[in-house]
């Protein structure tokens, strides 16, 4: 993804993570919030409870794939953030994950 697509700041983050709404799976978290942008910005968080440093880094590159292979409506700010059962799923589990959240949240195009 380009640098003006990522949340890069705590700032950023905790925005979001405040001001949000929020939906859950048994996966991933999904945290929204309006950004009034053309473009959408994402972020991903896998804390410690996910696994070690090569676990962690396995499932973030996973949703960050996932993210940028699904149309979402542009002009809001997103953070997956994953559970720690995300540590042992598939890419394609991850994927209907994300999914059904961005359905549930209305932001996926085309559905």
């Amino acid at each position: 993804m380009r640098k003006e697509q990522r949340l890069t700041k705590d700032s950023e983050f905790a925005t979001v993570a405040k001001q949000g709404r929020t939906w859950i799976h048994k996966l991933m978290l999904l945290k929204t919030l309006p950004n009034g942008l053309e473009f959408n910005r994402y972020g991903f968080i896998a804390s410690k409870k996910v696994g070690k440093a090569v676990v962690r880094n396995q499932v973030k590159r996973r949703m960050r794939e996932v993210a940028r292979l699904t149309p979402v409506t542009p002009g809001w700010d997103l953070v997956f953030i994953a559970r720690s059962e995300a540590a042992n799923a598939q890419y394609q589990d991850l994927k209907a994950a994300m999914k059904l959240l961005l359905q549930r949240a209305r932001l996926l195009l085309g559905a």
